[in-house]
């Protein structure tokens, strides 16, 4: 048995070590499931915390976006997985005393589950010719797809979805999108595909135009990913500006 075990993380260092080398930007996010009846007290209490992070110069930063279902998640920069053992808050702690431990009680009452996970911005695979950027001013409404596939379909998938991106990239396609692929934390295997917009109006629009764009030849190329995928469905959701947060 024990031999296994150092087998096993042998093999798990040696395919951590590629994968980083492979993978270009981290993320860690935090996402809380908000109980739709306790989604104002939420917000209220989500307001007053970035207040106190701004009060006292909190020395990290997160990107917040709502999705379907009510789902918050706090997406957060990893240069370095050391980031991982910081502890950000511990002064505000030690200067706001138990005030600091009520607003975690009071967020507490607010979903029945929440937990921490990594995601990889996937840059080979995003289709951002003119830069590749989280946010876009005046574009905070998001489209987001979920392309679910498991380890034997892993290979197969990234190189239809490289298809698109070359459909995408020689029809001179004005729809942008970032892919991100989950990392460590999440034991089911997706790539996240983010469309922006202004709105839901906006959004619709960009798609009809992309549809005429492409033509029938995308039927073909968005089946291989298809064919692919255990499972994909898409939701909305929207930048939260009011809840992100960055020191001064």
């Amino acid at each position: 048995m024990k031999t296994l075990r150092n087998t096993c993380i042998l093999v798990f260092a040696i395919c951590f070590t590629g994968y980083i080398a492979i993978a270009q930007k981290f993320y860690r996010v935090h996402q809380d499931n908000v109980r739709p009846s306790m989604m104002l007290e939420y917000e209220k209490v989500a307001k007053e915390f970035n207040e106190a992070c701004k009060m006292h110069n909190v020395q990290t930063q997160w990107l917040t976006t709502t999705m379907d279902g009510f789902k918050y998640l706090y997406v957060s920069p990893l240069e370095n997985f050391a980031q991982m053992d910081e502890r950000p808050f511990a002064d505000m702690a030690k200067a706001m005393g138990d005030d600091f431990g009520k607003l975690f009680d009071r967020f507490d009452k607010c979903y029945d589950s929440h937990g921490d996970y990594i995601i990889v911005l996937d840059e080979e695979l995003t289709y951002m010719p003119e830069g590749i950027s989280q946010t876009q001013e005046g574009q905070d409404y998001r489209n987001y797809y979920f392309i679910h596939y498991t380890p034997e379909n892993s290979k197969n998938l990234k190189e239809a979805m490289k298809g698109v991106k070359d459909m995408f990239a020689s029809k001179g396609s004005k729809n942008y999108y970032r892919i991100y692929r989950t990392a460590f934390g999440a034991m089911d295997n997706y790539y996240l595909v983010a469309m922006s917009s202004k709105d839901d109006i906006d959004s619709a629009q960009k798609s009809k135009a992309n549809q005429e764009l492409l033509g029938p030849e995308r039927f073909e190329v968005f089946n291989k990913v298809l064919n692919n995928a255990s499972k994909m469905y898409e939701v909305t959701g929207e930048i939260r500006r009011d809840l992100s947060y960055a020191p001064k």
